[in-house]
């Protein structure tokens, strides 16, 4: 065989064995491509699918009547509860780094396509607040502050939940110092025209305790403010010269529930599962105890009360017609189907 035709067959032979590699790179190089398009979807875009779904009750103004007058300021407010972000004890690395990362790209998300004014978590934000060290609370805080991030015009407010500074047995002046050193401790918030009441309703024990006798006598005061907001006509000389408040009936905002018996009567998709429905609640530890809740409708006599604890959604009426909404976990580790309630 001549020396020419040996080369042609080496480059032939080369060609041939080139292909194989260039069909492998091609194939390693689609499945890189799905693989990145999966995760891309999965992990990032899907949130934009489905909070793009979500939109804000019409608000019928002055205007659409055919009057004259001034549109009143709406108020936008998103509601979250039992993020419970896991501590240094119980919390896993990898399942921090899942159930967190899903948090903070929902929320992100629905920050950005909603635009709520002002954002309340009801309760258990951390998960070992109950039991946490100083160094570990801070920690769990700087995290918490990474995933809710916020922009300044919009405010974001907690209130105490029995994971945060425990149940009442575990409770301390400390704990609640502590946890109100990072989100607000004004117990009557105002802000266009809605009169907010945020209670630590771990502290609706009823024993006397200096915390819980403290709460009461807090709420007491609050009450006489939103009385006198009411009925400033009336009796004026009651009432002082101190700021008046929005003639208007609050909405009441705490971690556990005002008592039921159970979730029975709850339904949607949302709702606690069929198992768990006809389990009693026990009073002070799944929801506040008759006596409390009475207190609390008799008190400040709101026209809605938002509650967490439960983990599942549930709309019950207290008294003469009050509503009362449970708001679902918003941790993929509690329930398969985090959610928010949005309220104008």
């Amino acid at each position: 065989m001549a020396a020419g035709d040996m080369a042609s067959t080496r480059l032939g032979a080369g060609r041939q064995h080139l292909r194989p590699l260039k069909r492998r790179g091609l194939v390693l190089l689609r499945l890189t491509a799905i693989v990145f398009a999966v995760l891309l979807f999965c992990e990032f875009l899907i949130y934009y699918l489905v909070i793009f779904r979500c939109s804000w009750p019409a608000v019928k103004t002055p205007a659409d009547a055919g009057g004259l007058g001034t549109p009143e300021p709406v108020l936008r407010a998103m509601f979250l509860a039992d993020t419970h972000l896991l501590g240094a004890v119980r919390g896993h690395w990898l399942d921090k780094l899942r159930r967190e990362w899903q948090m903070e790209r929902a929320f992100q998300t629905a920050l950005w396509l909603l635009q709520p004014g002002v954002v309340f978590i009801l309760g258990d934000v951390f998960d070992e607040g109950k039991w946490s060290s100083s160094q570990a609370w801070a920690d769990d805080v700087g995290r918490f502050w990474k995933i809710f991030r916020h922009p300044p015009h919009v405010q974001l407010r907690a209130v105490a939940g029995n994971h945060d500074i425990g149940f009442h047995y575990q409770m301390n002046t400390y704990k609640i110092k502590r946890f109100e050193k990072v989100f607000n401790p004004e117990r009557l918030f105002s802000w266009k025209g809605i009169n907010f009441v945020m209670v630590n309703s771990v502290a609706l024990e009823g024993d006397g305790c200096d915390i819980c006798s403290g709460a009461e006598a807090e709420l007491l005061e609050i009450s006489h403010r939103l009385n006198c907001s009411r009925e400033q006509e009336h009796r004026p000389q009651e009432c002082g010269d101190g700021q008046q408040l929005p003639a208007s009936a609050p909405i009441l905002l705490q971690h556990f529930p005002l008592y039921r018996r159970n979730d029975a009567n709850c339904s949607g998709e949302d709702a606690a599962p069929p198992d768990e429905k006809y389990t009693p609640f026990k009073e002070r530890y799944d929801a506040l105890s008759q006596e409390a809740s009475r207190k609390l409708l008799w008190w400040l006599r709101p026209r809605l009360v938002l509650s967490g604890h439960t983990h599942s959604a549930c709309e019950v009426l207290h008294g003469a017609g009050v509503l009362e909404v449970s708001v679902p976990s918003f941790s993929w580790r509690n329930r398969n189907n985090p959610s928010f309630i949005m309220k104008l």
